[in-house]
Formats: structure tokens, sequence, C-alpha cells
């Protein structure tokens, strides 16, 4: 006879199951960290106060800035801009602190404040204007960073000894490091957050927005708090970042964008919003920075950190998905479905009927000959958001001539303009296809990077090598695409978890094949396609024209471009009409990648040579001009056309940007904003 437990007590054991599945990624974050921590205590040898302060400083502007991106994830949001806060704050700190206290004091509330304003634009863009998170805080990360860049364009300043020993000393000498008071602050304040109504609402609008609305949840106000709070400690990362450098630098923190999301997912939060928590968000930051330090320790390179972040990204988020209801756990079963049905001979494929030809009713007959309309009229919708952007290309042009004339009637200007068009006019159909199924592709320059290292490299100035050498990188970025595709269609990772995740992976990559300096240059047949002349014109610009040809056909009148649409309107309604979903997707990334590729061989072929980074610059504008041109970020709605447009119209006005002798970092600034700007006015 079995016993059997007592309510009180079967209550008790129900409490605590449902805890420790609530809170079970932060428990296995944690228990990931004490076992490299450990790990580093027994190579190491030793374990002192000095290396409990190392850590805790190492970790803290990631674990605070960790804590800021939890608020926003938990609502179902993404935050981009955060690192671009950071590197604002410390180039401010560093350009205006001074040695006084009230200096100091003013400079701490002002990290806030610029964090706090940030954060405040954001949540006003995406709650009240119904604006998607990802396209605003990646258009406000870019305006923000050329804001960074006008304040100082590079590395100085000084920022005061005393704030940096409030910050980053002891708090008690010997015995309590002040980094572990600034993490447990920030943990209060969440703790505080978590247990007021303000915390219930993060869940709630995570969980089910609609739901929580019809409940009584002020969504729209739960969702501009979190935006605010989450720039708050945005702003306070910068300010210990700054403490920890005692400098400024313009790029400090662009490269913690990655360790930021990947540190929110390795603490349990649910990407998707409505499960997770700030404490698992700080345990993860400090299980990443000491994951990183035992490859250091084990005299890894330092390369192939981003690999590592890039790579527990991907497994973070896959391990906090698992389940039955998983992604992955679906396709096994739809899998093992498909072989027993195919062993027993049940299989539709083995039973087809001859398909289903209902007769339609009879015409009614026309009482008088009606004309067909016409072109226009027929074409009208796809007119109204293709044609804006051409109307901004003319304006562009018109300041041009008025400004510095000889523009409309030189045709070298033209020609020059679709020379600096092509890499965007490529990139554009690759980013379109994927924005119009509804995903947005973030691994772009460093698949762009990574193919004109390689490409480059391989060539060493052979037209024979550039034979075998271009297909082979144009391969390689289709694969990475593939890949990027396989992860969201199979595991169903988030477009810009995956995507943001293989970015990290392919720096690495690129910096461990290239050891940190490229070497080899691009053939003389390659750079005659980008500087040589044909009759007046430089032969890629032949190319850009037989390119916009076949990507209008492609997007326009093949059945993968109609299968494009009908996942970015409805991926379900495209399932239940026959659309193969999952392998659509995954030939809209194959494509981006592909198209990222040709990028890359293009730059090392117009510069002669491939260069670590030099893909980051497009990332904005591949996005900018299918915007500008028409097509909806949430997909289903576009045309190249429009697109192509939008590359001109950019081209033209970056081109008009660079004659004013204004400085580079404004371009950044205007094409946030033209973002914003074609966002709201070309929505639907």
């Amino acid at each position: 006879m079995s016993a059997v437990l007592p309510r009180p007590a079967l209550h008790r054991r129900k409490a605590w199951g449902s805890a420790l599945a609530r809170h079970r990624g932060a428990l296995v974050a944690l228990a990931v960290f004490l076992v490299l921590f450990c790990g580093v205590n027994l190579l190491s040898g030793s374990f002192t106060y000095f290396q409990v302060s190392f850590i805790a400083s190492g970790g803290a502007a990631l674990a605070l800035a960790a804590v800021g991106q939890t608020f926003v994830v938990l609502t179902g949001g993404f935050d981009l801009s955060a690192g671009a806060v950071v590197s604002l704050v410390n180039v401010v700190l560093g350009a205006g602190m001074g040695t006084s206290a009230g200096s100091q004091l003013l400079f701490g509330l002002v990290a806030l404040g610029i964090g706090g304003a940030v954060g405040a634009v954001n949540g006003v863009l995406v709650a009240y204007l119904r604006m998607q998170p990802i396209v605003v805080t990646l258009a406000t990360m870019f305006i923000v960073q050329g804001i960074t860049l006008l304040v100082a364009d590079k590395p100085g300043g000084a920022i005061a000894p005393e704030f940096v020993a409030a910050l980053t000393g002891d708090a008690v000498p010997g015995w309590l490091p002040a980094p572990v008071v600034v993490v447990a602050a920030a943990a209060l304040v969440w703790w505080l957050a978590r247990n007021t109504r303000f915390g219930v609402s993060l869940y709630a609008v995570g969980s089910d927005e609609d739901a929580a609305f019809a409940a009584g949840v002020a969504t729209r106000w739960a969702k501009l708090r979190a935006y605010v709070m989450a720039g708050l400690f945005y702003g306070a990362a910068g300010a210990f970042v700054s403490a920890q450098t005692g400098s400024a630098d313009p790029l400090v923190g662009r490269a913690m964008l990655l360790e930021i999301f990947a540190a929110v997912a390795l603490g349990g939060t649910a990407l998707g919003g409505g499960r997770g928590g700030a404490m698992g968000s700080i345990i993860g930051a400090y299980t990443l920075m000491i994951a990183v330090n035992v490859l250091l320790v084990l005299n890894v390179p330092a390369f192939y950190s981003s690999v590592a972040e890039g790579a527990l990204l991907i497994l973070a988020v896959l391990g906090g998905s698992a389940g039955r209801r998983s992604p992955l756990a679906a396709h096994v079963r739809l899998a093992l479905l498909a072989l027993e049905a195919r062993r027993t001979g049940t299989s539709a494929a083995r039973h087809r009927s001859p398909p289903a030809r209902p007769r339609l009713p009879d015409a009614p007959r026309r009482t008088s000959e009606a004309a067909p309309p016409g072109w226009v009229a027929r074409n009208r919708k796809t007119l109204a958001y293709v044609l804006p952007a051409y109307a901004g290309l003319a304006l562009v042009l018109l300041a041009t001539q008025a400004l510095f004339g000889n523009t409309l009637t030189n045709p070298g200007f033209f020609n020059a303009l679709v020379v600096l068009s092509s890499f965007l006019a490529i990139l554009a159909l690759g980013q379109g296809t994927v924005i119009l199924t509804g995903g947005l592709d973030l691994s772009l320059p460093w698949v762009i990077t990574l193919v004109g290292i390689v490409v480059a490299g391989s060539v060493r100035g052979s037209d024979a090598a550039a034979l075998w050498a271009v297909p082979l990188g144009l391969a390689l970025g289709t694969a990475v695409g593939a890949l990027n595709g396989l992860g969201i269609v199979l595991f169903g990772l988030p477009p810009i978890v995956m995507t943001l995740a293989m970015n990290g992976i392919l720096q690495g990559a690129a910096l461990v094949y290239s050891g940190g300096t490229p070497d080899g240059f691009a053939s003389p047949g390659m750079r005659w396609i980008m500087t040589g002349h044909i009759g007046g014109l430089t032969p890629v610009v032949v190319v850009v024209g037989a390119f916009a040809a076949v990507a209008t056909l492609l997007l326009g009148s093949t059945l993968f471009g109609r299968r494009v649409y009908a996942v970015g309107n409805s991926p379900l309604a495209a399932r239940f009409s026959g659309v193969g979903v999952g392998a659509t997707l995954m030939g809209a990334y194959a494509l981006s990648g592909f198209c990222a590729a040709l990028v890359g061989i293009l730059l090392a072929s117009f510069s002669g040579q491939a260069s670590l980074g030099m893909g980051d610059e497009y990332l904005l504008p591949s996005i900018a001009a299918v915007v500008v041109g028409g097509s909806l970020i949430t997909g289903g709605r576009g045309h190249y056309l429009g697109m192509l447009g939008g590359v001109l119209l950019l081209t033209a006005l970056s081109t008009l940007l660079s004659g004013t002798m204004l400085p580079h970092a404004v371009r950044d600034i205007v094409f946030g904003l033209v973002v914003l700007g074609a966002v709201l006015a070309l929505r639907d």
C-alpha cells in the first residue's frame, strides 16, 4: 500500500517543482558558473581576494547591461542600441568629467540621463507608435554611434581617479570589492521592480500582450518603462566601463552587443519574452566572462572569444527552448511519422488521387464592353510605395545640382553613382528577400568580410586562381546563409539571435583565418570589373543592370518569389496552402548569404584587397534601402525596383553629404533618421 502525502506537503512539493521549472535557466547558469569558477581556481592553483576583485570587476559592466536588456526582452522585444549607449556615455564622461566631487557626481547622473533618454525614445517609438523594436533600436544604435563619433572620433580623455576608485576599488579594503556592491545594487533594483505591478506587467506583456491588455494591464506604459529602465542600466554600464578603462573610446561598446544577448540567454530568460529574470542575466554575464577567461588560461588565442560567445548564445537559446514542444522535437516527430507511413504503405504519396477540377459558374455576360484596366490602374498599390524612393532621389539630385553644379548633365556622375550603388543594390536583394519573409539578417557584415578575405587571400593577384576562388567564396557565403536558415527553421531560433550569433562566429573565423592581418590582393580581371571602362561605362554598371533585371524577375515572376511573399504575409496560411515554409526560409537566407559573398568579392576587387571589418558599414544601409524602397519591415510587401530606388536614393544622399565636408558620422545619423521616417511613413 503506497503512502499518501498530506495535502500541505503535496502543495509544497508542487510549489518547489514549479519554482525550479521557472528558474531552470538561472540554476543551470549558476551550476555552469560554479564549474568554470572551480576550473579556473584549479588551473591557477590559488584563490585570493585579488581574484575575487578581478572577477567582480571584469563582469560588472556586462552584468549591468544584461540587466537592462532583460527588462526589454521580458516584454518580447530586443534592444540593439545597448552597446552604442555604453560608448556614448563613455566618451561624454571622458570628454567632460572634472576632478571635483561635484563634477563626478554630475556626470554620474548625466550617464544615467543619457541612457534614460535613449531608452525613452526607443520606448515611445515601440510602445506608442507601434514600430518594430528591432528596426527602432537598430536605427537608434546608428544614430547614437554617429553622435558618439561627433563627440570623440578617437580614443582619449580621462576619468577622474576618485571616480575610478569609487566603482572599481574596494568598498571595504581587503574584504569587499566595490564592483560587488554595484552589482548587488543592480540586483536590488531588479528585485524591487520585480515585486511591483510594473514587474508583473513585464511578464504579462511578454507572455501575451493582447491578453494582458484585455486584463487591464497598461501595456504601452509597461513597454515604455521597460525601455527607460534598460537605458538607465546601459548608462550605468557605460559609467562603469569608463571607470574600468580610465579613458574614453568611441568603439568601446561595439563588441558588447553579442555578449549582452549571450548573457541574457545564458541566464535563462526566454528571448521571446515572458520568462526569466535579471538575476539569471547577472549569473549569465559572469559565466560568459569566466568562460572567455578559461580560454585565455588555456592559451587559446583571443580571436576565438567571439566564436565562443556566438556558440554559447545559440546553445543557451536552444537549451532554454528544449522540450516536447520545441520546433526540433516537432520536426523529429514529423520525420518519424513520415518514416512510419512509408514503412506501412500509408504515405499520401502512394495514394495519389486525380486533382479536383470543380466546374466554375459561367461568367455573367457584359452588357457593354468595358475597357480593361490600364497598367497604372493594375499596379496602383505597388507604385504607391515604390515611387516615393524615386521622388526622393530626384530631390537629392536637384539639391546636388544646386549646390555643386555639373551633375544632371554629367554622364560620369551617374556612372559613378551606379558603381557606388552596386554593393547595396546586390545586398538589397538578399536582405530584402529575408525581410519579405518577416526576418532580418544581421550576419551580413562578417559574411562580406570573411568571403573577401578568403577570396583575396586565395587569388593573390592571379586571374587563373580567381576562376576557382570566386566560386568558392560564393559557395561559402551561400552555405553560411543556409546555416542561418537551418537554425531558424529546424531549431526555431529567432532570426535576430541566429544571425547575430553567426556574425560573431564569422568575426572570430575571419580573425583566425587571417591571423589578424589579411593578406592577398585582387587579380587584374577582378580590378577591371570595378575600375575598367567599356564605352564610357564601368563594367560593373552592366553587371548591376543585369543583376537588377534578374532580381526583379526572381521576386516578381517565379514560384520562389510568390512563396516568399506568402510566407511573409502569414507562415501558417502559407503552410496550409501547401507552401514549403521551411524550404522557402532556407532559400531566402541562402540567397542573402550569396549576395553578401558577392559584395565581399566586389569590395575586395574595388579596393584591391580585403580588410577586417569592411562589411560593418553596410548593415544599416542594407536595411534602410529595403525600407525606404517601400517594403514592410514585418514582411509580405515590397518590390525589388523599390529597393533599387532606395539604394540609389541613399547613395546619392551619401554623395551629397560627402560633398558638404560634414563628418562621416553624420551619415550614420541621417541613415538612422531616414529608416525611422520611412518605417513611419510607409507602414500600413
